[in-house]
């Protein structure tokens, strides 16, 4: 006798001497509305001992008594045996259907002489898990070592900004991803979104969907935006000369290995849909999100930037060597054009790239100047005779550098190396890089014993630079002093005032060691107060100079501060000495800095200009009036608008200033008089959200007069000027323009700074001076400079624009050394100031 029960598997009860055979049939069904698919698997049981295939099996059906799909009930197989067979081989009595009025009990379908038997099982796959995907948690570099491909994404509409070409550099762009499924493995579906920037411009506009990837050779370009991404403009990227069909298109590559899939970013063609290859993607910032779908519905998505960029140095080539010989004054200096054979780069053309030279082992990296521009001379002197190595640099637009290396034979063909005195040279330059010209500068050597001593003085060039050839002895100690202190006013403003003051406070520190030196107004090796009072008095024309201090200051280049912040805290070095000179010093070089110039505008040199562009203008009001010879009055100035600072000269004509009433904020301090030249200046700061400022003056008329034509804005003492901060930190600060209006019964009169020459900086000069002057609009003027006889030595016209102007004198176009007058002829009028030459 047989039992047996099918489940999940066919189990066979009592088998004795049968030859029982079991097989079974699978149908799979992927559409299923309760689970991810369904297996059909039909069984069938074969006694071969007794087994007819003329005769057919007998059929059990499948169980499902509960109405609801997937109830534990249903998942139970039947167990086909004799009625009244103990358990646990009795057999199953149940429903088949849910809608049946009684059970069956499934012993109907035992028989002992039975062909065979087949069965239906249901199996039904649940999965509710994600994919999982190996995806990288941050931006990926695709770094291009290629040379571009002028064959792609060359065409009139694509443009790169870097290399000014319609031409994009692209790189090799290998993307992939790997995923899995804890039910499916790799059966899994796998696609992407590819999003490019490819104007380069920030926004990724242009999208391929793997699902419905463009036509070969096609990008649509600028269709982030549109539905389903099926917008934008039809651009090509394959310019190959190939037939359509061989165009590159984009394409996703799948492999499987074991239960993990991998999908990589890459170009087919048509002709050839079984062979990828790996994309050229445009330079700049994109991303890309792969969609993985198992066959249950579920999704993992992984998304990442990338940044396709250049990592390929320029490639350089040296010529084998250059001889030279050194110069008379002990040195030699040469451009990279005489070891420069060739250079290239993969993507930035050769007439776009950036050339550089340094001397061999004096550096890494591209070499620059101290001001961050190229570095493309290089200088030796007696000290590197025979051969120098020399590196010759090349740099491309995306900051890649490369360089190779040559020889140079420095050779000393006159002797000029074998003199007995060495060459002493350096540079005066501001924290910023400025040259400083037109300083002094000494050297004092105590010689060695039988030499007379030497002590020099050398003026410096338009760049900073001072050389004193052959002019030290060797083994001779040597001290280099520099000085400037003439100009005093330089870049000084009372914006330096409210500068200083917020460091005093603590507000806001002054942020490098050098301003807190320029803000030592009194050279008492410490900020405070009192530097405000000196500066204030300079900046009102009480001082024509600092007392206790010169106009410029030094620091020898080489000193390091211990403390950045507290620059006194031991006596930096104004001077700089060598002991037991050997050979040439060519970098004796100095910091400058302008004393009371803390906001970095002074101009160190005739090739920088001073920014004297107003944004605007502040006005003061005043009540306009009538005035009586011998009559006292009172004129209340109010600033229209609050500001951080103003500073300017007001001329007096036919008054006398009786007494200064200052407003709030201020003191007499803020103000001076000077009666001889009828002429009144004022320097204030202001507090943040402080009153408009005010202040009056009290007046004599001396003569009869309407105010508006007695009282003037000038520049004739203390610049007229006025500072504006804005910006969350207050850190933008623009220049205003000083202006009276007058207000007398509804009428406004509006009078700023007339026709005014002012006196040449410096004064006296030995090279070069400036002369500045204002024109109320703009001009023709005429200059002339005349002998101290009255004879003409100079003219020249010249248009100029309104405001502020400046006209530069050189030495060379006035070869006269002694007293001079310069006159200023225009339609607003004519002035004369004297200057000297020095000799």
């Amino acid at each position: 006798m047989r039992r047996f029960r099918l489940l999940r598997r066919a189990e066979l009860y009592g088998e004795d001497c049968e030859l029982l055979g079991v097989s079974f049939t699978d149908q799979i069904f992927t559409v299923v509305p309760d689970a991810c698919f369904k297996i059909e698997r039909t069984w069938t049981i074969i006694n071969w001992c007794s087994y007819d295939s003329n005769l057919g099996c007998t059929f059990v059906p499948n169980p499902n008594p509960n109405a609801t799909a997937n109830h534990a009930s249903n998942l139970a197989g039947p167990t086909v045996s004799p009625f009244g067979t103990p358990s646990p081989w009795g057999p199953t009595v149940t429903k088949i259907n849910p809608g049946d009025q009684s059970t069956t009990n499934y012993s109907q379908f035992w028989s002992a002489n039975v062909n065979c038997y087949q069965y239906k099982q249901i199996i039904k796959i649940i999965d509710s898990g994600k994919p999982t995907i190996d995806c990288p948690t941050g931006t990926v570099d695709v770094c291009d070592l290629t040379d571009n491909d002028t064959n792609l994404w060359n065409e009139s509409y694509w443009f790169d900004d870097n290399t000014q070409q319609h031409d994009l550099c692209e790189g090799p762009t290998d993307l992939c991803v790997t995923a899995t499924d804890a039910c499916s493995g790799a059966d899994i579906n796998i696609h992407y979104l590819l999003f490019l920037d490819l104007d380069n411009n920030g926004s990724m506009e242009t999208v391929v969907n793997s699902l419905n990837s463009p036509d070969p050779n096609v990008v649509n370009y600028n269709n982030a935006n549109t539905q389903n991404f099926t917008g934008g403009v039809v651009r090509a990227f394959d310019e190959r000369q190939v037939p359509l069909n061989q165009k590159y298109r984009f394409a996703i590559q799948t492999t499987v290995n074991g239960k993990f899939k991998t999908a990589c970013l890459r170009w087919n063609t048509q002709a050839q849909p079984d062979t990828y290859t790996i994309p050229e993607l445009p330079y700049g910032t994109h991303k890309i999100k792969w969609i993985v779908e198992d066959g249950c519905g579920n999704q993992e998505i992984c998304e990442y930037t990338f940044v396709v960029k250049d990592c390929k140095a320029p490639n350089v080539l040296c010529l084998n060597g250059l001889a030279t010989n050194m110069m008379p004054n002990g040195t030699v200096t040469l451009g990279l054009q005489g070891f420069l054979q060739d250079a290239s780069d993969n993507c930035t053309p050769k007439s776009m790239l950036v050339y550089g030279i340094r001397e061999g082992g004096h550096g890494t990296g591209f070499p620059t100047n101290p001001d961050g521009s190229p570095q493309t001379t290089v200088t030796f002197d007696c000290t590197t005779l025979s051969f120098q190595l020399v590196e010759i640099w090349a740099k491309d637009k995306y900051g890649n550098a490369g360089f190779c290396e040559t020889f140079v034979h420095v050779q000393d063909n006159i002797g000029v190396c074998t003199s007995t005195n060495a060459t002493v040279a350096g540079w005066l330059a501001t924290d910023s890089g400025h040259g400083l010209e037109e300083a002094n500068v000494q050297v004092v050597c105590n010689a060695p014993t039988g030499q007379p001593p030497v002590n020099l003085f050398n003026l410096t060039d338009d760049n900073g630079h001072f050389q004193f050839n052959n002019a030290v002895p060797i083994q001779c100690n040597y001290t280099v002093t520099p000085l400037k202190d003439n100009d005093p006013l330089n870049g000084v403003s009372t914006y330096d005032l409210v500068l200083i003051n917020k460091h005093i406070l603590g507000i806001e520190k002054l942020n490098s060691p050098y301003k807190i030196i320029a803000a030592d107004a009194n050279n008492s090796r410490s900020v405070s107060t009192f530097d405000l009072v000196e500066l204030r008095k300079l900046i009102l024309g009480v001082y024509t100079e600092l007392p206790s201090s010169t106009s410029w200051r030094f620091v020898d280049k080489t000193y390091t501060f211990p403390d950045p912040s507290d620059p006194f805290k031991e006596v930096y070095p104004e001077t700089k000495t060598v002991w037991n000179i050997k050979a040439n010093q060519m970098e004796d070089d100095f910091v400058a800095e302008k004393v009371g110039d803390v906001n970095n505008n002074s101009v160190p040199n005739n090739a920088m200009f001073s920014d004297d562009r107003s944004a605007g203008t502040l006005l003061f009001d005043l009540e306009d009036r009538f005035v009586k010879p011998g009559e006292y009055f009172t004129a209340t100035f109010t600033a229209a608008e609050q500001v951080a600072a103003y500073q300017f000269s007001m001329n007096y004509t036919d008054l006398e200033v009786e007494d200064i009433i200052p407003g709030a904020g201020m003191s007499q301090d803020n103000f001076a008089v000077f009666s001889d030249r009828n002429t009144l200046t004022t320097s204030v700061e202001t507090k943040e959200n402080a009153e408009l400022p005010t202040f009056k003056v009290r007046f004599r008329a001396n003569a009869a007069g309407q105010l508006s034509k007695m009282l003037s804005v000038s520049s004739g003492i203390t610049k007229a000027e006025a500072y504006l901060t804005e910006g969350a930190t207050r850190a933008e600060v623009s220049k205003y323009d000083i202006a009276f209006r007058f207000n007398s019964g509804g009428v406004q009169t509006i009078t700023g700074v007339g026709f005014e020459l002012y006196q040449n900086t410096p004064n006296p000069w030995v090279h070069k001076t400036q002369i500045g002057f204002h024109l109320p609009n703009a001009t023709d003027a005429t200059l002339t400079v005349y002998d101290e006889l009255g004879r003409k030595i100079f003219s020249e016209t010249a248009d100029y624009n309104q405001g502020y102007n400046t006209i530069f004198i050189e030495h060379a176009l006035l070869d006269k050394p002694g007293v001079l007058y310069y006159t200023l002829e225009t339609v607003f009028g004519k002035a004369t100031r004297k200057m000297v030459q020095s000799q």
